[in-house]
């Protein structure tokens, strides 16, 4: 059931480029059954942007300020993580009076439990059990110990926009978060199914791109997904499964 009447527009995007990016991407280009774990020592939420996700997050700041006014956003809710709330922070800045920034623990991302920081070779060498429960169960509905599954991290979002329904009416609200907050968003939003946002999913979301949900007729419609015009570069490799955002 839509429970998001009261939103005039919701913007979702996902923070740029972080060290956890570029040390996945890394891992992904070593040799065959190389490498188990992603090369990184800060916890998750502590994990910053690159150099590349500053200027990202700047062109996306670029791309808020070039909205008319009546389009802007008059909310913003972030994600805790420093990745997301520095991506926030400096987007932010583009515009003359910005909005408050909101941090909700709800959207944080996903959390993989015993996989965390495992490449795929390295789930498969360290939990094939889990490699295999995955691979049966699927990823919608698979929750590896100790993390979430997507069905998890739906429960949590529907509660952000359920709240944000009831205590934003008629406002624009920015969601600064991660790549799983963004496509399940696009689920919650447009009533998707399992098979549908698994499709939506194999395009991974772009570090910093712009999606937006325009309340037309009594709900709010999709007007962009995953729009990445505003930045001047080619975005950074999408994380995957079990690696950090």
């Amino acid at each position: 059931m839509d429970r998001v009447r009261n939103l005039e527009a919701l913007i979702a995007t996902r923070h740029g480029e972080s060290m956890g990016n570029v040390a996945h991407k890394a891992a992904q280009q070593a040799p065959e059954r190389a490498i188990e774990r992603v090369d990184i020592a800060d916890r998750d939420a502590d994990v910053p942007l690159s150099e590349r996700g500053r200027a990202q997050a700047a062109a996306l700041g670029r791309r808020l300020a070039a909205l008319p006014d009546e389009e802007r956003p008059t909310v913003v809710l972030c994600s805790p993580y420093l990745r997301a709330l520095d991506t926030a922070e400096i987007a932010l800045s583009a515009l003359g009076d910005p909005p408050e920034l909101l941090v909700d623990e709800r959207l944080r991302d996903r959390e993989q439990g015993v996989l965390h920081g495992l490449t795929e070779h390295g789930i498969r060498v360290r939990h094939p059990e889990e490699a295999e429960r995955r691979e049966r169960i699927g990823k919608f509905y698979y929750r590896p110990p100790g993390g979430e599954s997507w069905a998890d991290v739906i429960l949590r979002l529907r509660s952000v926009y359920n709240d944000a329904d009831l205590d934003f009416p008629g406002e624009r609200v920015l969601v600064v978060a991660h790549d799983a907050v963004v496509v399940l968003t696009r689920y919650i939003i447009e009533r998707l199914t399992e098979s549908q946002v698994l499709e939506i999913e194999s395009q991974p979301v772009a570090n910093c791109s712009f999606s937006r949900w325009i309340r037309r007729d009594g709900r709010l419609r999709p007007a962009e997904y995953n729009d990445t015009a505003h930045l001047a570069e080619p975005t950074a490799a999408p994380e995957r499964t079990a690696a950090p955002s």
